[in-house]
């Protein structure tokens, strides 16, 4: 059997197949995606988030010493406000609240409780009131270590 050529002539070569029938079905290939793809995905995300997690814990840790800072700041002032005009310190932090000075007690950021300050009693010989001495400064109940090395409770 003769076969025509791409110029249109005769060909004096055949075709004989030779083993079994090749399948006239084109051969699917399944959508996804390869082991191999998905390793590499997954090693490029780990390496990001090994990079981001310390970065996004210590703009936390930032945000909390921040406000420590504002809240220290707050009841030292309002402190002050109190043993100005009353003309005796305060004897506890709720008497800031109770006499109007401040809504609420604020929360120690480290501790995250507004039960854990840390109040520092003035001497007797120093206060206005020399009967009864109060409240002269406030810190945090937190003995961690800030960012700066220091302790919460120095500041």
């Amino acid at each position: 059997m003769a076969h025509l050529t791409r110029s249109g002539k005769r060909s004096g070569y055949t075709l004989a197949r030779k083993g079994p029938v090749a399948s006239s079905r084109p051969r699917l290939r399944l959508a996804g995606y390869t082991l191999i793809e998905l390793i590499i995905v997954m090693a490029i995300i780990s390496i990001l988030l090994s990079v981001a997690v310390p970065f996004y814990v210590k703009s936390i840790q930032r945000t909390k010493e921040t406000l420590l800072k504002q809240n220290l700041f707050t009841l030292r002032t309002v402190i002050d406000e109190y043993t100005f005009d009353k003309k005796a310190a305060p004897q506890q932090l709720e008497d800031l609240v109770r006499e109007g000075y401040l809504r609420a007690v604020p929360i120690d950021p480290i501790t995250g409780s507004d039960r854990t300050w840390r109040t520092v009693i003035e001497d007797s010989v120093m206060s206005v009131d020399q009967t009864q001495p109060g409240i002269f400064d406030v810190r945090s109940g937190s003995d961690i270590k800030s960012l700066e090395g220091n302790s919460y409770s120095e500041w």
